[in-house]
């Protein structure tokens, strides 16, 4: 089973009491889930674009840990305190495994677009 991940591009804004307590409050609605953050609004080097914000990534151990998660109330609960303040787009997506060959990919597109 693949790993998911549950991104988010959140554009900056001023940092207030609300965002302090989603993030003091977040990281217990992941445990339960299996979820940490692998990145967190680090540093972004743009070499194609632009890309105004930050970046968040968690991973899960799966897609549907990923989605339990976000749909969890505890995580329902603190989401407001975030999405008043910063806007963007949030994702989950699955992972690939970890014998993923993008050759062997293209070679089952080429087959499946030659039909």
């Amino acid at each position: 089973m693949a790993a998911a991940y549950a991104l988010a591009h959140l554009r900056r804004a001023p940092i207030n009491a609300e965002v302090l307590e989603y993030l003091e409050r977040i990281e217990s609605t992941l445990t339960p889930f299996g979820g940490r953050f692998i990145v967190h609004g680090g540093a972004v080097e743009v070499l194609e674009g632009s890309w105004p914000g930050d970046v968040i990534i968690i991973e899960f151990p799966d897609l549907a840990g990923a989605r339990s998660w976000y749909h969890s109330s505890a995580y329902q609960e603190i989401k407001p305190l975030r999405a008043r303040h910063l806007t963007g787009e949030v994702i989950l997506v699955e992972g690939v495994e970890a014998d993923h060959d993008s050759v062997q990919m293209a070679a089952e597109l080429r087959r499946a677009g030659s039909r």
